[in-house]
């Protein structure tokens, strides 16, 4: 019987919780996902988890805060005046406490979300930390095949 190893690829079910229970990611009641282990699709600490494990096995983990998704960084959270905004491409934009914002990378190739925390009449405060920094998760997994 197969075992996860760095490098193998995946077909497996799998579940992602947040602290509150409520279910994020979950693949159970669909297609099941692909990926492979070392390929940067999952945290690495909920591909540490799967190793070792063999095709047919079904396991839970708790995940302390912080751990799949890193520590919030205070860093993070920026303040953008207005007039930037504008020049993005939003002018006259109404942003609300909660939305989530697109941001293009300094290429322009990709983009990144910032979540708005706060508003005011010169800037907006965006959050750009993982939802799930900080955060306690639940990762439960049920592994279909291992090659």
């Amino acid at each position: 019987m197969n075992t996860v190893l760095t490098g193998s690829f995946l077909t497996l079910h799998y579940r992602l919780a947040g602290p509150d229970g409520a279910d994020i990611i979950n693949t159970f009641n669909d297609k099941p996902a692909t990926l492979s282990i070392g390929g940067g699709e999952l945290a690495p600490a909920m591909e540490a988890r799967l190793m070792g494990l063999a095709e047919g096995s079904r396991a839970t983990f708790e995940l302390a805060a912080g751990e799949a998704f890193g520590p919030r960084n205070p860093d993070l959270m920026q303040r953008v005046k207005h007039r930037l905004l504008d020049e993005l491409g939003a002018p006259e934009e109404p942003y609300r406490d909660g939305d989530v914002v697109q941001f293009p990378t300094p290429d322009g190739q990709s983009a990144y979300a910032g979540v708005v925390r706060e508003v005011s009449a010169d800037w907006v405060l965006f959050d750009f930390n993982h939802p799930l920094a900080g955060q306690p998760v639940t990762f439960e997994v049920q592994l279909i095949g291992v090659l």
